[in-house]
Formats: C-alpha cells, sequence, structure tokens
C-alpha cells in the first residue's frame, strides 16, 4: 500500500477542515485557488484574504455579546484592534469595516489615526486606547488628538512618572485627560525575570491614586488594564493573574465612580496545527461570569469590558508561497528542501522565537511523504524550518528530480500578524534577498473572489537606494 501524504494528513486530522481543502489535487485556502495564484504571479508571494479578518472579529463579537446576555451582565463589550501587529492599510480597513476600536502603541501610530481621520475612515467617536512608553513625541501626540475633539482617547498609564507629563499637557490645553492604568502582572515561573516591565505593580496601584488621581483635576480614571503576556489559557496561572486584575477593579471602582473599564488586552491563540483545539465560548463565558461574581460580591458596577485582539484578528488571515528549488540529501538521514527565499526574511517569529506555524504542500498530495528539512536560500545557518508544533517532524510529499515535472510548492499558513513588521517590509534583508510580492485577496459586493498585486517584489535598486548607493 502507497503511503501518500494524502493518506497521512486524512489519517491525523479532520480533513478537509475549515480553511483548508483540495480541488484538483491542489490545496485552497479559505477557497482561493492557490495554484491559479502561483501560475498567475509566480512564487514566492504573500497572501492576505481580508474577509478573514472580519470573520474573526464577527466570532467574537457575537461570543461575548452571548455571554454576556447569559450572565445578565450589565457591562457592554468593546473590540479593539492592536495596529502593531499589521499596519497595512488594507487589513486596519477591513478591520474597521466591522466597527472596532484601535489602540496605538507609538508615536507614528498617532499619525496613522490622523489618516484614517482624513480619509473619513473613522470619525471622533472612536475609542482610542494608547499603551506603550509615552516618549514626547508620542505624548505630544496623543494630546494633539484631545484638543482634536476625540473625546474617547484613553492614555493608560505605564509608569508612575507619564502622569506627571499627561498634567503639563492638561494644563496647557484647558482638558481634563481619561487615563487608564496598566497593572504588572507575575510572569510565569519559567520566565527570565519575575514581573513585567509593563505597568505599575499590583500593591502600589490603590496608594498611587489616592494620592495622585483621586481628588486631581486635570485627569479622570476611566480604566485598569492587564495584560498576560503567554496569552488567554484555561490554566491557574492565566485565573490568577485574572483574579488579581479584577479584585484590583473592585477596589478601585468603590474609590473611583468614573472607573468604568476593564481592559484584558490580548492574548487569544490561534490555529497552529490542524489539530488545534480551543474553546472560546467556554473561556469567553467563564472571564464575563467570573467578572459579574466578582463585582457583586463587591457590591459594585460591573464594567465594561475591552479586548485588544491583534494576533487573533490578523494572524489566520495570512499566507506565504514558496517553491521548492532543490533538493539535498546531507546524509543518511537528513534530507533538506531549499525553497526560492529566505525563512528568516519572511517569518522571522519561526527562528527568533520558535513560533509554529501550519506548513501543507500545495501539490503532491497523491505522493509518498517522508522527514525533511525546509531551508532558505540565505548562507545563516539558522536559516530553516525542521519542527511542526504536534509531531516534532516535518513531513512532506516525496518527489523525483525532473527537469519537466512541476515544483513542489509548499504554504506557511496563518502568518498574518507581526511577520512584516519585525521582518521590517520593504526594507533592507538579510543576504539582500528581496521580500517577496504581496496579493491581496477580497470578496465583492457578490461574494466573488478578487486578488490584487499590492506590491511587486522587492527590486535591487529600492534596496540600493536604501543603502546610499
Amino acid at each position: 500500500m502507497k503511503n501518500t501524504y494524502f493518506n497521512l494528513i486524512d489519517q491525523t486530522y479532520y480533513f478537509p477542515q475549515e480553511g483548508y481543502d483540495l480541488r484538483g489535487g491542489y490545496l485552497s485556502f479559505n477557497g482561493i485557488s492557490l495554484k491559479y495564484l502561483i501560475e498567475k504571479y509566480g512564487t514566492p508571494f504573500k497572501l492576505i484574504y481580508l474577509p478573514k479578518i472580519e470573520d474573526q472579529i464577527k466570532k467574537a463579537k457575537n461570543l461575548f455579546n452571548r455571554a454576556i446576555r447569559k450572565n445578565n451582565y450589565s457591562g457592554n463589550y468593546y473590540y479593539c484592534y492592536c495596529t502593531k501587529c499589521s499596519h497595512f492599510s488594507h487589513v486596519i480597513k477591513a478591520t474597521l469595516r466591522q466597527d472596532v476600536h484601535m489602540e496605538t502603541s507609538s508615536a507614528f501610530d498617532i499619525d496613522l489615526i490622523d489618516k484614517l481621520y482624513s480619509q473619513k475612515e473613522i470619525n471622533q467617536k472612536i475609542i482610542l486606547l494608547h499603551n506603550g512608553y509615552k516618549t514626547k513625541s508620542y505624548l505630544s501626540k496623543i494630546m494633539a488628538l484631545n484638543e482634536k475633539g476625540f473625546k474617547n482617547s484613553i492614555s493608560i498609564l505605564d509608569s508612575k512618572k507619564e502622569l506627571d507629563r499627561i498634567e503639563e499637557h492638561a494644563k496647557r490645553i484647558g482638558k481634563k485627560i481619561k487615563i487608564g492604568i496598566r497593572m504588572a502582572i507575575d510572569e510565569e515561573a519559567q520566565s527570565a525575570y519575575y514581573t513585567s516591565r509593563l505597568g505599575i505593580r499590583q500593591n502600589e496601584i490603590l496608594e498611587f491614586y489616592k494620592e495622585r488621581i483621586k481628588d486631581n483635576e486635570h485627569v479622570e480614571l476611566r480604566m485598569l488594564h492587564f495584560f498576560v503576556d503567554t496569552g488567554i489559557k484555561d490554566n491557574l496561572y492565566y485565573w490568577g493573574e485574572f483574579q488579581k486584575a479584577t479584585k484590583l477593579f473592585a477596589e478601585l471602582k468603590k474609590l473611583c465612580p468614573d472607573l468604568t473599564a476593564l481592559n484584558l488586552g490580548g492574548g487569544f491563540p490561534i490555529r497552529n496545527n490542524l489539530g488545534f483545539e480551543y474553546d472560546y465560548e467556554y473561556i469567553i463565558n467563564e472571564i464575563v461570569s467570573n467578572i459579574s461574581s466578582i463585582c457583586k460580591e463587591a457590591n459594585i458596577e460591573e464594567p465594561d469590558i475591552f479586548t485588544e485582539f491583534g494576533k487573533y484578528t490578523v494572524g489566520e488571515s495570512g499566507a506565504i508561497i514558496f517553491s521548492v528549488l532543490e533538493q539535498k540529501q546531507q546524509n543518511d538521514k537528513e534530507l533538506w528542501y531549499l525553497i526560492d527565499n529566505s525563512l528568516m526574511n519572511t517569518i522571522p517569529d519561526a527562528w527568533s522565537i520558535f513560533e509554529k506555524f501550519i506548513l501543507l504542500p500545495i501539490n503532491k498530495w497523491q505522493n509518498e511523504y517522508g522527514r525533511v528539512s525546509i531551508g532558505g536560500i540565505s548562507c545563516d545557518h539558522y536559516d530553516y524550518y525542521n519542527s511542526e508544533d504536534l509531531n516534532q517532524a516535518v513531513l512532506l510529499p516525496r518527489f523525483k528530480d525532473e527537469k519537466d515535472s512541476e515544483p513542489l510548492y509548499l504554504g506557511f499558513f496563518h502568518t498574518g500578524a507581526y511577520q512584516d513588521a519585525i521582518s521590517g517590509y520593504g526594507g533592507i534583508k538579510h543576504c539582500l534577498i528581496p521580500a517577496p510580492k504581496l496579493i491581496i485577496v477580497d470578496r465583492d459586493e457578490k461574494g466573488n473572489l478578487v486578488d490584487t498585486l499590492y506590491r511587486q517584489e522587492q527590486t535591487v535598486n529600492e534596496m540600493l537606494d536604501i543603502l546610499g548607493f
């Protein structure tokens, strides 16, 4: 019996599954014919499927609103998008179609907000949450938003010293500034440090409020914020930090009637393998019911719940497609597939923090499979990918090197968050290997797929110009 790659996937996972199917022997992604895009544009290319972004937002909103109704919860839910995950205009505009609010993290983020406002993509009612360290430039631009009439701009204090700088601006512009406080969380036991550098220590917040904020005519506290870097997980560590933040909110609320919002930050996971399981509905219901219980116990009003979902919003919309240029048998056990770009350049999380993505071949599913390592074409030792999240090995179709045969095409999926920002889209790349083409896929009013070449492969002149040649 022939052990085909299709048999391997079919026996290991439920397949086909949401977002993945075979059509005429070729893999499709969210209904997109990857064979068609390969023939039209050639490899390598990056792909963003905009409707997936909207689907993710709808899913979270529906589940939170369902949990709110189920628990007779009196607060509202607000979905914020973290611009740092992907700043592309087509991505942000796709999120805005679902009536989301936004979270910023640096000075230039505010210029992006100004652009969206000038293009009438947002209005002054949008809620803007300003996280991150407030440099002089960043804070000045945030205050300019307040002067322009953005009434729902909330500066989240990352340190006590930021309050001094905000007070100076508030005096100058003659407006009371809405603020939030970020609670520093305790990191997991295996972390390199004990307490997050982000935010103010939990045991200092109440006293800080009493001394500096309670009777302050220049600011009003509207939000308590916390964020667990390892994500929202159903484990003792996450629920422990969650309980600390929620109980702190209850204590603050008794002192501060203006405090109306609890911000959970981000942290919803995305699928990084075909066997991924995560009960979003259960977790969301637990979040809402636990907040409700703590508030009832403290006899306080239930807060509005905010989330800042970035990776969850855009991660599953992305893919990167490569061709295998050559296979190299380096010893009796190790076979390498060399692809037509650099993994370090295109998927930096794969080598920097060992992030795993869904890896699937586009074609040759009826071929026998074997264990391989994937190598990029840079000269760097670390430009490789050789382990999957579940089986610790990369298993892909085997093929013979024949001049007339179709190459093996490989896809890394759910790469839509952070990769372009971290690799420096359009900038200088390792070994001067050009950034791939970027293709945007959307659906028209009739539901038909429409693909657009957003940017060609980076040219040598673009790189040499940056380098000053």
